[in-house]
């Protein structure tokens, strides 16, 4: 096999809060140049099939993907999967119960949305929404700039979609130990995600580092859409500290919306182990 450096391993499609199909994805990360490919919807394996047969169809090589929503000491962390056996049962299970408070949630959110004059809300997310189990706030973002409410995301998620903001509902998602359990119980490999995204104290983020590798989490993104060129370095030495492998991917979300597009990001910095070197035997 070929080295890898152009892997894209964290992006989003319809089946959760992407607006590109599965092979509309596959098609913009090839024509990238992306040589190694994972789609990695929220909560969700549904989409894995025919990312794959997308994947073969442009010439990519794939990797299955997903990105499950956990709660950690009362933030909202993601974790990757890469390489599991996307017809697991605990897994595919452990997503359908993580999705199942998503509506609930939805429902409480245009409620506070009601209350401050914005009608209809939940309805109007729901026109976005490719998988109606995977309804979010990035759903209602698009409702409420549509309805000209606001101009673009960060106005809807400052205004309302933030803790103290009328649109605001907190959701409890599974634990650390279920997302790397799941993922590394299907034979692939556990990642934290964006892990700057997430702003913790450098204490609270000992110990989530800590917690993930004694459960037999592998791996950390380094270089991803969500972090700048100085945390590319930070995080480097974070998987070396940790001795834990690297990861890529842009996160990629909308042509409209995302701020890196796929196969786009530098390569991983020099002395790192790439997740794809510890997964090789399930690249497909």
């Amino acid at each position: 096999m070929t080295p890898i450096q152009n892997a894209d391993l964290h992006c989003h499609s319809t089946v959760s809060d992407g607006t590109l199909t599965p092979e509309a994805v596959a098609e913009r990360a090839r024509a990238n140049g992306v040589e190694l490919w994972a789609l990695t919807d929220h909560d969700e394996v549904g989409g894995q099939a025919r990312a794959l047969a997308a994947a073969k169809a442009c010439g990519m090589r794939y990797l299955t993907g997903t990105e499950i929503s956990i709660t950690f000491i009362g933030k909202t962390v993601h974790i990757v999967g890469l390489g599991f056996d996307a017809t697991n049962t605990d897994l595919v299970e452990g997503l359908r119960r993580t999705r199942g408070g998503r509506d609930v949630r939805a429902m409480e959110m245009a409620d506070g949305l009601a209350k401050v004059g914005i009608k209809g809300a939940y309805e109007g997310a729901l026109k976005f929404v490719g998988n109606p189990e995977l309804i979010s706030r990035t759903h209602f973002a698009r409702f409420l700039i549509e309805s000209g409410v606001c101009r673009d995301t960060n106005e809807v998620f400052r205004k309302f979609l933030i803790e103290g903001k009328p649109g605001f509902v907190p959701h409890r998602w599974a634990s650390l130990k279920d997302a790397v359990t799941w993922i590394t119980g299907a034979g692939g490999m556990a990642i934290i995600a964006h892990p700057a995204r997430y702003k913790f104290t450098p204490n609270e983020e000992f110990a989530l580092f800590t917690e993930f590798k004694s459960l037999g989490g592998q791996g950390v993104e380094v270089v991803t859409g969500s972090h700048s060129v100085a945390e590319y370095s930070v995080y480097a030495d974070t998987a070396r500290e940790f001795g834990l492998a690297a990861s890529r991917g842009s996160d990629f979300h909308s042509p409209d919306e995302s701020h890196t597009e796929l196969g786009t990001l530098p390569f991983l910095p020099a002395n790192l182990t790439p997740v794809w070197d510890l997964l090789s035997s399930r690249i497909q």
